[in-house]
């Protein structure tokens, strides 16, 4: 496993999302004890990050975290995150100690807001250096930040990671956020880089995709749980796919192949990774230290610049206007 210091952590180029060992919405029911082996063959490969935030199936993720990490609490990097309801004067704070608790710790390695929001900066910012000084938490980053975001908090305050949506098929982070991150040595860490299993080449086409994965500007806003409404790109996105498919062939899995673009571009620091079983784990960290041939990422880069342009720059998969300016 690859690493890569940010702030005063060793970040794995390979990192694990526990939003899907909570259950709940868009993953079903998740075995407990499945989840704690889950997270156990994690560590034991050398993936040392859990990401996962207080808004995860109502706590349920952190809490599950928590009671896997009992006894192995040295070994890991937690990064949780909350959310931008609780950004109120003393809210960060309140909600920091309810993660902890559920975290079954008393101190949080990554602490990230979730989304961008209104709250002014400096309210922001003094609970932040509260929970540093305190030892509550040891880093500070954000998720989901723009360039405009992501200056004014510069402003007053750096933080060493932004979590970012980043795939083959949502690439906007690549016109302003990316370029902005690398200049001010902040660290990229990527989510959905499978776009909820669309890039694992298990759907064929639009209808087949479940309603709760069906709801990013991808897909029509007129689709059950949208809330962009746009119009989407179905065929665009699927035609994409379908290149994609061709450019693994025989040689390389859809999914191998979306994991390891993502983490061949440069400012990409860590890739999460989503893992139900201790199966899924040893699949995606026998990437660790594979890479592609750049004939191959300019192919790729190429199939699915189309998208990438008809996106633009919002940030924001879900909605539009974007939450992240």
């Amino acid at each position: 496993m690859k690493y890569t210091r940010c702030g005063d952590l060793d970040i794995p180029v390979m990192s694990m999302g526990c939003w899907g060992i909570g259950g709940g919405f868009m993953w079903g029911d998740q075995d407990k004890g499945v989840a704690i082996k889950t997270i156990h063959a994690a560590l034991d490969a050398g993936v040392t990050l859990f990401d996962t935030a207080e808004g995860y199936n109502d706590g349920v993720s952190e809490s599950t975290l928590g009671e896997a990490l009992s006894g192995r609490r040295s070994e890991a990097l937690i990064a949780t995150k909350v959310s931008p309801s609780h950004f109120g004067p003393g809210e960060i704070i309140a909600a920091c100690e309810s993660s902890l608790a559920r975290l079954q710790t008393d101190y949080i390695d990554l602490y990230q807001l979730h989304w961008p929001s209104d709250a002014p900066v400096e309210q922001i910012d003094e609970q932040i250096t509260a929970l540093l000084e305190s030892g509550k938490i040891r880093n500070f980053g954000v998720c989901n930040f723009g360039v405009k975001n992501l200056n004014e908090l510069l402003k007053k305050r750096t933080c060493v990671t932004n979590q970012l949506a980043y795939s083959l098929v949502w690439r906007a982070i690549e016109y302003e956020v990316l370029p902005l991150c690398r200049e001010n040595g902040i660290g990229v860490l990527t989510y959905s880089t499978l776009l909820h299993g669309l890039l694992s080449g298990r759907y064929r086409s639009a209808d087949e995709v479940p309603v709760d994965r069906a709801r990013t500007r991808h897909f029509s806003g007129e689709r059950e749980k949208a809330r962009h409404g746009e119009e989407g790109c179905e065929k665009l996105l699927f035609s994409a796919l379908d290149e994609i498919r061709k450019i693994a062939g025989d040689e390389y899995s859809m999914k191998d192949l979306a994991l390891l673009w993502a983490t061949a571009k440069p400012g990409i620091t860590s890739v999460i990774f989503g893992a139900r079983t201790p199966e899924h784990v040893a699949e995606n960290v026998a990437l660790a230290e594979s890479t592609l041939p750049q004939e191959l990422i300019a192919a790729l880069d190429d199939a699915t610049e189309a998208l990438k342009k008809y996106f633009g720059t919002n940030i924001d998969m879900w909605q539009s206007p974007g939450r992240s300016a």
